[in-house]
This record gives structure tokens, C-alpha cells and sequence, in this order.
């Protein structure tokens, strides 16, 4: 009899843990499925709708530094400012090899001092040939008067003698006439051989002040004050897959006009950054930005939209240039930095909201997986009001409502025997 009562507790206790373990497993089995859901509760408040894009920072009203128009030349870069040095105005940024334009200078004073030494030459023999052209006249003149003197005897010498002083004369008369006539010669003749020359000097002196003014010219100082960011050097000579051209530094070679430095304006700086096509017509002027630059962790920039450009890209992607302007700056800055922006579009207060990815699409409507009192996911229709990339605010659900953020059918993959074994692990 002991024994039949002993037998009877023992089948007692078993049946009872075997139903102790069934519950348990079945709860930990509907925890684990409810835990394969993950949900969220719709809630109430303020919303920022926001646009994020990704740009680059950038000055302005950016100085650029180009090699000088050199004849056409290549020139070598000898000096050049690390990329990101502070510079002050006036500060010498670039300075290139002289050593051709110091040779053509060399002969251009050369030319320039031979040319006046032509001009001293000619007003040399201007004046010697001046000289003897005046003493020709004088003595023309002077023969002119004893010929004269001579006439006054022609009274009392017979015919023929008269006769040859009257010829005389004529002669001594024509010869003053074209002495004087070689002198204005001369003198034309002497001053136009000077103009020439001085015309040589001058040609001499004006390429002799270009040389000079080519040599300064291959230094390149900075107007303003500003970071120095050094240009990509197009002339290389090497394939860069998918990789950008290097920078300029010394020993490379510019070609006259070439870009070679820029150095943004410190009072203007601005993010440069792409906007979806999807996002465009939330973006105006003057609404405000906030920008975060990844090389200065822990700091955001107030900002605000410029003007937004035109569409560029693929047709599947297109995008707007737009232009930010910051409102504040740091000394930490430097052009092409990467840059965050969120562009404040709208604040709607006092709404429901809930993640973007709680809410679903299909066939033109909009619905939430909600979380019934049996505990079970269904969807719910809902009206969608305002969606940015991380909130989508909505009507037709009540505060506090219980929804998935992910599709539970995708959940249900899973087996459940993997789903009891999880919650028993942990």
C-alpha cells in the first residue's frame, strides 16, 4: 500500500513537471517570438524634417595663384608652400626658375647699352657733319661778300674783267645757296639718324623692363590671408585609376597660366554638397544648415542654403549643386574637407511620428504593422504627412500604439524550433 502511495506521488510529480516545462517552454517560445519583432511606440511632439547630404568644403571668393604667361614657356616650380600652411598678405606662396628670363633680361641691357651707345655715336656725327656743313657755308659766304667787293671795281675795269667778276659772283652766290641747302640737309639728315637710334633704345628698354617684369612676375605672393591649398597637377604623365591627379610640389612643371595654388577667402567659407533629386523641392535660400566636418570631431557649424544649381548626373541619380554658406568658422578648416549637412526644411509640432522604416508602401497606400491585443502584428492603414530620412510623421493612429519596424513575415522565416533554443540560451 506504501508502496502504491509512494508510485502515485512520484507519477503526480512528473505530470506536473512535464506541465511546468510545457508552459515554460511555450512562454519562452512566444517571448523569443515576440523578441524576433522589433517594434517601437508611436510618439508625440516636435519633428525637424531634414535633408542630409554629403559636400565638401571649400572658400568662397577663393584667390588663385596661376603661372605666369611666360612666352608660352614650361616653368619649374622651386619653391612652393606645404598644402594647408597659413599665409599672411603679400607672403610669397610660389616662386618658379628665373634662369631663361634672367638670360633674355642679361641681353636685353645688353641690347639697351648698345643702343644708347648707337645714339651718342650718332649725335656725334650729327654734330661733326653739322659742323663742317655750317664752316661750308660760312666760307660760301664769305666768298658771296669778296665777290661783291669785287663788282664795286667794274667801273673802271674794262668789259671783260667786269665781265668775270659779274660771273664770279653767281658762282660764289650759288655756292652759299646750296651750302646753306646742305646744311638743312644735314641737320634733317643728322636728326632722323638719332630718332633711329633713340627709337632702338627705347625698343631696347621696353623689352629690358618686360624681361624684369617676367622675372617678378614668376613670384607669386598671396593677396589676402588664408590656407594654402596646393592644386592638382594635370601634367602628369601617369594613369591614376579611380585615384585623384597628386597635388604640385617642387621640381614639377606648370604651364603658363595653369592653376597652381588657390587660397580660399577665411570670411566666405562653404560647403559644396550634392542634393537627391527626390530632396530638391524642400531646398530654398536662406534656410538653415547644420554642418559637422569630419576632420573637426565633437563641433557643428551654423549654416544656411545659398543658391541651389542646376541637375547634373544620371538620369537614375540625378543631383543639385547646391551651395552652403557657414555662419561660423574655424581656424581648424581647411578646403576640401569632407562635410555633413542637414538642412532644417520644416518643424511640425505637436505630431504623431515614428521612424521611417515603421512605415510601409505598397500599391499607392501607407500602412504600419500594429500590435493587436492578441499580440499579433497586423497591418493598419495610416495617412502620411511629412517623411524625412529618419521620422515619417503621420495620422490614424493612436499615441503609445505598439508597431513593427521591420515586415514580422520576414521574421517567420525562421524555425521555431530555433527561436525556442534561442530563448532557452539565454
Amino acid at each position: 500500500m506504501k508502496s502504491i502511495i509512494i508510485g502515485v506521488a512520484i507519477t503526480i510529480l512528473i505530470v506536473a513537471l512535464v506541465l511546468w516545462g510545457g508552459s515554460r517552454i511555450a512562454q519562452l517560445a512566444a517571448t523569443a517570438d515576440r523578441s524576433e519583432v522589433p517594434a517601437t511606440r508611436v510618439k508625440k511632439g516636435r519633428v525637424n524634417i531634414v535633408v542630409a547630404a554629403r559636400g565638401e568644403l571649400q572658400g568662397g571668393n577663393s584667390e588663385m595663384l596661376t603661372a605666369p604667361m611666360a612666352g608660352g614657356m614650361d616653368l619649374i616650380i622651386t619653391d612652393l608652400r606645404d598644402p594647408g600652411e597659413y599665409v599672411e598678405a603679400d607672403d610669397i606662396v610660389v616662386q618658379f626658375d628665373t634662369t631663361q628670363q634672367e638670360f633674355n633680361l642679361r641681353e636685353a641691357e645688353a641690347d639697351l647699352a648698345e643702343a644708347e651707345q648707337q645714339v651718342k655715336k650718332a649725335q656725334a656725327d650729327a654734330d661733326a657733319a653739322l659742323e663742317e656743313a655750317r664752316y661750308q657755308a660760312l666760307s660760301a659766304t664769305a666768298e658771296v661778300k669778296q665777290a661783291e667787293l669785287e663788282m664795286r671795281k667794274n667801273e673802271v675795269l674794262s668789259g671783260v674783267v667786269a665781265r668775270q667778276n659779274e660771273i664770279a659772283l653767281q658762282a660764289a652766290r650759288n655756292r652759299e645757296k646750296q651750302a646753306v641747302q646742305d646744311l638743312e640737309n644735314k641737320k634733317k639728315t643728322s636728326a632722323a639718324g638719332i630718332a633711329i637710334q633713340q627709337t632702338a633704345v627705347q625698343r631696347a628698354r621696353i623689352s629690358a623692363q618686360l624681361a624684369q617684369r617676367t622675372i617678378d612676375g614668376m613670384v607669386l605672393k598671396a593677396k589676402t590671408a588664408g590656407y594654402i591649398n596646393v592644386q592638382p597637377n594635370s601634367n602628369q604623365n601617369i594613369f591614376f585609376s579611380g585615384q585623384l591627379l597628386p597635388a604640385f610640389q617642387n621640381g614639377d612643371t606648370a604651364r603658363a597660366g595653369q592653376a597652381v595654388a588657390q587660397i580660399p577667402d577665411m570670411s566666405s567659407w562653404e560647403v559644396s554638397a550634392r542634393i537627391l533629386e527626390t530632396d530638391r523641392a524642400h531646398i530654398k535660400p536662406d534656410l538653415k544648415v547644420s554642418i559637422s566636418v569630419a576632420a573637426i570631431p565633437g563641433r557643428e557649424f551654423k549654416g544656411h542654403v545659398k543658391n541651389v544649381g542646376t541637375a547634373s548626373g544620371p538620369q537614375w541619380e540625378r543631383v543639385f549643386e547646391t551651395r552652403i554658406g557657414l555662419d561660423e568658422v574655424a581656424p581648424e578648416m581647411r578646403p576640401g574637407m569632407t562635410s555633413n549637412i542637414l538642412v532644417t526644411v520644416e518643424s511640425l509640432e505637436d505630431v504623431l511620428w515614428i521612424p521611417a522604416q515603421a512605415l510601409m508602401e505598397s500599391d499607392g497606400r501607407s500602412f504600419v504593422y500594429a500590435r493587436s491585443a492578441e499580440g499579433v502584428f497586423t497591418p493598419q492603414d495610416v495617412q502620411l504627412v511629412r517623411r524625412s530620412e529618419s521620422q515619417a510623421v503621420i495620422t490614424g493612429i493612436e499615441e503609445g500604439r505598439e508597431v513593427a519596424l521591420s515586415k514580422p513575415e520576414q521574421q517567420k522565416s525562421a524555425k521555431p524550433a530555433a527561436g525556442v533554443m534561442k530563448a532557452l540560451q539565454k
